[in-house]
């Protein structure tokens, strides 16, 4: 199982080891792959970044922040890792198989961002870079259009398993017939960030942009 997914990959590990811990699901109780996926996580990041930084030269901070956070998400990672047949590679307990495990998007997703990690720390930045470039798919058929920011923020916050972002409007500004809406996006009780638009949809979205923004920047 191990040689077929490298051969998906189209990268051999030197330490197939790290590859078994990669797959292994954190219900097998020692040495699975949740240490791994940390890792994973901030190398995609990094890969992302500085994709969308060279093809985007003209885009500011804000439009960077949401392409990259529809690229790294677990709507687009979950897909890629059951192309690659990371779920029949996984190895897990009964329980958890029965469960549809092999087959749940955000363990596909965490999967993914593991043997990413292996990837970088059996070959370097080099071969990550590699892997993301074989087998992501283009920018264009795995983005979706601005109004999907408030579920790329919401996969971002919720990826510690906490509470999902809430939306108000606190403001409305100009004339009856063409009003200006404000949002806040709050979680834990805490604001965000703040957007303005046309409806109040529009505003949420906003909002959620500007907050991927500030998580970039923190």
């Amino acid at each position: 199982m191990l040689d077929q997914v490298m051969k998906a990959l189209g990268y051999t590990f030197r330490d197939e080891a790290l590859l078994r811990r990669a797959l292994t699901h954190p219900s097998m109780g020692k040495n699975d792959n949740q240490r791994l996926e940390f890792l994973g996580d901030a190398v995609l990041q990094y890969l992302m970044s500085d994709a969308l930084y060279q093809a985007h030269p003209d885009e500011r901070e804000g439009a960077l922040t949401h392409r990259r956070a529809l690229l790294v998400c677990e709507a687009a990672l979950s897909p890629i890792a059951k192309k690659l047949g990371l779920g029949e590679a996984l190895i897990m307990d009964r329980g958890e198989e029965l469960t549809g495990g092999r087959e749940k998007p955000s363990v596909l997703c965490d999967t993914m961002e593991a043997v990413l990690a292996a990837v970088y720390l059996d070959g370097g930045m080099e071969a990550a870079r590699g892997v993301v470039e074989r087998c992501w798919p283009e920018e264009g058929e795995v983005s979706r259009p601005l109004q999907d920011a408030k579920g790329a923020l919401q996969e971002v916050l919720q990826k510690d398993g906490g509470d999902a972002p809430t939306y108000e409007i606190t403001g409305q500004s100009g004339p009856p017939h063409a009003p200006v809406f404000r949002a806040t996006v709050y979680r834990y009780g805490k604001a965000l960030a703040e957007g303005e638009g046309k409806t109040k949809k529009q505003a949420e979205q906003a909002a959620a942009l500007a907050a991927l923004q500030q998580i970039q920047n923190s």
